[in-house]
């Protein structure tokens, strides 16, 4: 069955609490998807965050310009992930509404079969996008170390663990719809995809990570 959502407004234009509340509850959507794609918009949250407590410090002027556009990015990634978290959950639905189809003909079983493989589909990109926001979000984040202020070091490292943490939940969400795709060639295109993707997204987390502990630690 379709799920509505309690609040007519988009799940980012959501009270924290409601979303949760949304989240927790029995509905199959919001779920997953749109949770790590909120994990990423936090992640650019703090790396914003991370920018503005660096700019206007004198110790850091000569890396203004481009601190200050890494700030412009990671807004606009931030913006672009939540609204996924709605994409996510509106490609959910096109597959239940597709499955809601009559079946009671062969042509109308034809073309029940055909709206459930296109909505598997984009059920499948849109998390691919997820991770590509995400691992774009994780560069300009490793960009930060060794000319950001310090003592936001614990926040940077959250900044990449939540986009780890994204770029991980998108690509289960990839992984559970590339295997009801009929079409194979299609299926290992995803997979290929989502696999360069996900090497390259944990090859900068763990970078971020060993610099933010390196900090950390002393």
């Amino acid at each position: 069955m379709e799920h509505q959502q309690t609040h007519s407004h988009l799940l980012a234009e959501q009270a924290v609490k409601d979303f949760t509340a949304l989240l927790a509850s029995d509905a199959p959507a919001p779920g997953g998807g749109s949770a790590a794609a909120l994990e990423g918009a936090m992640g650019a949250a703090l790396t914003a965050m991370v920018c503005e407590l660096t700019l206007g410090k004198e110790k850091y002027a000569a890396y203004r310009e481009e601190i200050a556009a890494i700030r412009d990015k990671a807004e606009t990634l931030r913006e672009k992930l939540l609204q996924a978290m709605d994409e996510d959950t509106e490609a959910f639905l096109q597959v239940s509404r597709a499955f809601a189809m009559a079946k009671a003909t062969d042509e109308e079983k034809a073309a029940r079969s055909a709206a459930i493989q296109k909505g598997l589909a984009q059920c499948t990109e849109t998390p691919l996008h997820v991770m590509e926001l995400a691992t774009e979000t994780l560069t300009l984040t490793a960009a930060l170390p060794g000319r950001f202020n310090e003592s936001a070091a614990s926040d940077l490292g959250v900044a990449a663990l939540s986009l780890r943490a994204c770029v991980r939940g998108a690509w289960l969400n990839v992984l559970i719809n590339v295997g009801s795709l009929k079409d194979q060639d299609l299926a290992a295109q995803y997979r290929r995809q989502g696999e360069t993707v996900l090497k390259r997204a944990m090859e900068l987390a763990d970078q971020i990570d060993g610099a933010i502990m390196a900090v950390l630690e002393g």
